[in-house]
């Protein structure tokens, strides 16, 4: 089936609210529902500098969300590009809700190689669920999607929540990432704790796509880890550092929610960039 055409225009507004990464809470115990997000900005005129184009995902059976982000005056053609990845409940437009535009933007102001950034909608802890497979999406689909725009291969991962599971599952098999960088990454240590989530059908499909499972298989440099002290997967990420030795790891105050994931924001792409580059 052949895409539909780009859209993107200086007046044209966004729709509604997207929803906010923290859509991801609503677990049950052992892992403690993190506390719901501050609701979404009011929408915005999109600017040059973000374009969303439409197109269908065979691999997903549906009509997805790519949306470009690119630092203000920097020309997009030939830019190294980092893929982001939203949390459960969300989409690739929540990045806009997060201000992840202007922070790319004021990151490469301040002495950070420009880069781009595109995130496109998921599901499924980015794994697949029948004939709905976002990995592949991730793998087969978007390759050609950020060639169509000028872009260069992915180069870089960055993943909220869900995204961070799916950011590292992925960099599992894509040696030529050089860099990953995840937020709040909701990993589990044990069966018990992921059964709650209700995406894996046994605990031999967990085990094959944790994350924490297969640390071996991680890279160790251009690995960075952000996660919020009151944050429900903090356990879980603290493994994660322990156990993957990333080269760059913070655990500072905050809570799963768009506030702390804003503030972590312009760290999170000061890594990125020089790695992408």
């Amino acid at each position: 089936m052949r895409s539909k055409p780009g859209v993107t225009r200086r007046g044209l507004l966004l729709g509604g609210p997207a929803a906010l990464v923290a859509a991801c809470a609503g677990r049950s115990a052992p892992v403690a529902a993190p506390p719901s997000a501050a609701p979404a900005s009011s929408p915005s005129p999109l600017k040059a500098s973000i374009t969303i184009h439409r197109r269908h995902s065979a691999a997903r059976g549906r009509d997805v969300d790519v949306v470009l982000m690119t630092p203000d005056g920097v020309p997009s053609t030939g830019l190294p590009v980092c893929v982001a990845l939203h949390g459960r409940g969300a989409n690739a437009r929540t990045f806009l809700d997060l201000d992840l535009p202007a922070a790319l933007t004021a990151a490469v102001r301040s002495g950070t190689p420009p880069f781009a950034v595109v995130a496109v909608d998921g599901s499924h802890y980015w794994m697949p669920d029948g004939s709905d497979d976002p990995h592949r999406m991730l793998t087969d689909e978007l390759p050609g999607w950020l060639s169509e725009s000028g872009l260069r291969p992915m180069a870089g991962l960055f993943g909220i929540s869900m995204g961070g599971f799916g950011a590292l599952n992925l960099a599992r098999r894509r040696r030529d990432v050089t860099a990953v960088a995840t937020c709040s990454a909701a990993l589990f240590r044990t069966w018990p704790e992921a059964r709650t989530r209700h995406v894996f059908a046994s605990p031999d499909d967990w085990t094959a796509a944790e994350p924490l499972q297969h640390v071996d298989e991680l890279p160790s440099r251009g690995l960075g880890v952000w996660c919020g002290d009151g944050d429900s997967f903090v356990a879980a990420n603290r493994k994660l550092i322990s156990t993957a030795h990333p080269e760059v790891a913070r655990i500072t105050p905050g809570k799963h929610t768009s506030e702390y994931w804003k503030g972590v924001l312009p760290e999170v792409l000061r890594f990125l960039g020089p790695r992408v580059a």
